[in-house]
């Protein structure tokens, strides 16, 4: 197993990130909290042609609360930019992107966050909201296999297979003939997935839809599917831990997390037929040939490039277009729009290893974090 830790990366999972299991996965609540990774305070300077002091006036008691896949980014986010608005505190609950977006609808925290852009029912309970991408990651095939240390090598087909319970053995020859010159067990898979509605969850099944006509028809894309064997983790967070508690077993999770627990993971096969790691060159490559729609729901699973991982998504973040009241939307607004241009935010993004947005669709989200508004007046200065 091929773990490339940057010492950042492992200082934010060392204190605890990862530990968190019961805070990030339980609707109940989530940690705000994490080690910040750079060095010194990130300052507020002229940011993607913005002359602006952003932070400088802000005062507000945010809550934002979704995706468990971009926790390690948000969380790591906000302690730092604690640093730039003293009076901002941005309160980050990893509890899955369904109750995310669920609790986003209902109005109890200011801003949701999703892997899997809102469907179009989901959006007539909540009119008004804009999706606003914020950075890359890749959802990773982890396993615990006792004396495998090689990467593996995997396809979309055979996963599916394993998670439909038709592949039932790690020596099948299904794995082995992906895997030559590898020693793998007479042991029973031990299959887990998330529990919870998951955007994660969802990026696995779209992919696995995508490489299986069995997998379509009978469990399809969805964030929260009729799993038809294993055991299930709340959370990434709990994934990760079934995993690495339970031998011979395999999940799915956001990278960093497998990082963070030194577990194995699985080089994927794309569609140029490449055997591929996942990293931020190679996550940044299956974004590299999308155009972005307007409302940003976009997937770029099996995406083609021949560096491009198979399994990697967009993650957003869910805001009104038009809030009610700037006291809490203003300070929010500028939140973000210092993760996405500040030097200091950029480097916390990839020492966790989150991809950030493709260079040619940087104009595009900066022109709707521009149109964002608060009672009836743009937020965001138009220059």
């Amino acid at each position: 197993m091929r773990i490339n830790w940057k010492s950042s990366a492992l200082s934010v999972l060392a204190t605890g990130l990862i530990g968190l299991a019961v805070a990030c996965g339980s609707t109940g609540g989530g940690s705000s909290t994490t080690s910040t990774p750079a060095s010194g305070a990130a300052t507020a300077a002229t940011t993607g042609g913005i002359a602006t002091n952003i932070g400088k006036d802000d005062s507000a008691d945010l809550t934002g609360a979704g995706s468990t896949f971009a926790a390690p980014i948000y969380q790591s986010w906000f302690d730092e930019y604690r640093r730039v608005a003293k009076g901002v505190k941005l309160n980050y609950q990893g509890i899955g992107s369904g109750a995310g977006i669920q609790q986003y609808t209902a109005k109890t925290v200011d801003f949701g966050a999703t892997d899997v852009p809102m469907t179009d029912a989901q959006l007539q309970a909540a009119p008004g909201t804009q999706h606003i991408p914020t950075v890359l990651g890749a959802v990773v095939v982890t396993y615990n296999i006792n004396g495998v240390t090689k990467p593996l090598r995997l396809d979309g087909a055979t996963v599916a297979k394993i998670y439909l319970g038709d592949i039932k053995k790690w020596n099948d020859a299904a794995v082995t003939g992906l895997n030559p010159g590898v020693t793998l067990p007479d042991a029973a898979i031990q299959v887990v997935y998330r529990s919870d509605g998951s955007g994660t969850s969802g990026v696995f099944t779209d992919y696995l839809s995508k490489m299986s006509a069995d997998w379509k028809t009978k469990v399809g894309s969805a964030t929260n599917p009729n799993w038809p064997v294993g055991q299930g983790g709340k959370g990434s967070d709990g994934v990760t831990q079934v995993v690495k508690q339970t031998p011979n077993a395999i999940g799915y999770v956001e990278l960093t997390y497998a990082l963070g627990q030194k577990l194995g993971f699985a080089d994927m096969k794309n569609k140029a037929g490449n055997f591929v790691t996942p990293t931020i060159d190679t996550v940044s490559a299956a974004a590299a040939g999308v155009t972005l729609p307007a409302d940003y729901r976009v997937s770029i699973t099996d995406a083609d490039g021949a560096t491009a991982y198979p399994v990697s998504t967009f993650t957003y973040i869910i805001v009104p277009t038009d809030a009610a009241s700037c006291a809490k939307e203003k300070p929010l607004v500028n939140a973000f729009w210092w993760a996405m241009h500040d030097k200091d935010a950029k480097q916390i993004a990839t020492s966790l290893f989150y991809a950030p947005l493709p260079e040619k669709a940087q104009p595009q989200v900066d022109a709707t974090l521009k149109a964002l508004k608060c009672e009836g007046k743009a937020i965001l200065p138009a220059s």
